[in-house]
């Protein structure tokens, strides 16, 4: 079973053991409820409820405020009691909807009833899906509605899921497809009937044989659906390393994935949209894996969307004296967190208790020119030459040299032998050049 793959990437810890063979366990919340209107990439929600009013499980409680931007739903039913900023895994104060859980978790009228989806226009399926909520939830946050919606349906050749999930820890997407697929079967099919001309493949790294095994299995009888094994590599899963090795194909940071014929979803992003158009259900839940050696009782979880980091770490028997350090997400590009009482949004993934910070334990030196940096680089730049400029807040001598082309998988970091802070500078960099563009 050889895997399909790119150029460069590592081989990172993987750590997967800790919660790979846990069955997804559903857990209920006891606090407050918290909705940020910012969850995605794009204009922020608008709130269309104020204080005092009662709210449904799936219910609409913002609109989205543009083109670029999503409804977001209710996990819970209960008395909204205020909009006010909260604090989010960014570290930003972000307006957020509060709503007190009454614990009685009443459904809006047609909640979870079956529809077909050859029954919709493509037009109607778009609308579901965007008054669902439905984001990319592999990290990303855009907006599924419009990534579906791409100039010319026609020329879109593949449709491809994402099950790689090669950011170290991370297991959710994995026990969602052992535990689920059916339904990753059925969004796809839904997603295909958009795009008449694309063929749809489940991508997966070869470390997940028996995830491949299921799946090959669901899709003997699908004429237009497929398995795409992938070498285990990170960061297999990154949007254009994934295109690259599923297709061929090669897009840089101006371009689309529908520019080179591809759509690209995380595989619960695909089980969101069966639910949304097959089950009318939106977006209100997240499979959250809690591991880590500093985790008590590592598991994944099915989260309402709302509750707090603080609450699930400490339904899955919180983490030990021996904890020093807690991220959002996984090792290589999450974010780590000095408060855990942030709420779980569409984007959040996992909650990764650490009990060795190597980052903090060792002080970068300086550069002793090996190349292992460029040797490792999907994007194939030169992080040594991007840190001079972003050291020096050179901007236009950064962008000269393609740094815009860095997606900060911190591949480079990782394998840097010097500990140099290379991803956090790319990182800072890009944002400040953006903002520049944003304001020109």
């Amino acid at each position: 079973m050889k895997g399909a793959t790119f150029k460069g990437g590592t081989h990172p810890f993987e750590g997967k053991d800790l919660s790979k063979d846990l069955p997804v366990k559903k857990i209920v919340p006891t606090g407050e409820m918290v909705y940020p209107v910012s969850q995605h990439i794009g204009a922020p929600a608008q709130p269309i409820v104020k204080p005092g009013d009662h709210v449904l499980v799936g219910q609409t409680i913002a609109e989205a405020g543009g083109f670029v931007s999503t409804d977001i739903c209710s996990s819970v039913s209960g008395t909204v009691k205020k909009i006010e900023k909260r604090l989010t895994v960014s570290g930003a104060m972000v307006d957020s909807i509060i709503i007190e859980n009454d614990k009685e978790y009443t459904k809006i009228e047609g909640f979870g009833e079956k529809r077909e989806y050859r029954s919709l226009s493509k037009e109607e399926i778009r609308e579901c899906i965007k008054k669902a909520g439905i984001v990319g939830m592999g990290g990303a946050g855009f907006p599924t509605h419009v990534k579906l919606a791409p100039k010319d349906d026609n020329a879109i050749d593949y449709v491809l899921v994402n099950g790689a999930e090669c950011e170290p820890y991370l297991t959710s997407d994995y026990r969602m497809m052992l535990e689920c697929p059916e339904e990753i079967i059925g969004g796809l099919k839904v997603i295909l009937s958009l795009f008449p001309n694309a063929k749809g493949y489940i991508c997966i790294e070869d470390n997940k044989p028996e995830a491949i095994k299921v799946l090959e299995q669901q899709v003997l009888k699908e004429e237009r659906i497929s398995v795409k094994v992938l070498k285990t590599k990170y960061p297999q899963g990154a949007e254009r390393t994934l295109i690259y090795a599923a297709t061929g194909r090669m897009i840089n940071s101006k371009m689309l994935p529908a520019d080179a014929g591809c759509v690209v979803n995380n595989i619960d992003t695909v089980i969101s949209v069966y639910k949304a158009v097959c089950q009318n259900i939106p977006l209100i839940r997240r499979i959250v894996t809690v591991t880590g050696e500093g985790a008590n009782h590592p598991q994944n979880f099915e989260v309402p969307t709302g509750m707090s980091y603080k609450e699930v770490l400490e339904q899955a028997g919180g983490c030990n004296e021996k904890t020093v350090k807690i991220i959002s997400g996984g090792p290589m590009m999450g974010m780590a967190l000095y408060d855990i009482d942030v709420p779980v949004m569409k984007t959040s993934s996992a909650l990764l208790c650490l009990t060795k910070d190597e980052v903090a334990e060792q002080e970068p030196t300086a550069c002793i020119r090996c190349g292992r940096c460029v040797s490792v680089c999907p994007s194939k730049l030169v992080p040594q030459m991007m840190l001079s400029y972003a050291e020096k807040f050179d901007n236009e001598g950064f962008v000269k040299i393609n740094g815009m082309e860095c997606y900060e998988c911190g591949s480079c970091t990782y394998v840097c032998p010097a500990k140099r802070r290379l991803t956090q500078s790319f990182k800072q960099t890009r944002r400040s050049v953006m903002d520049s563009r944003r304001k020109q």
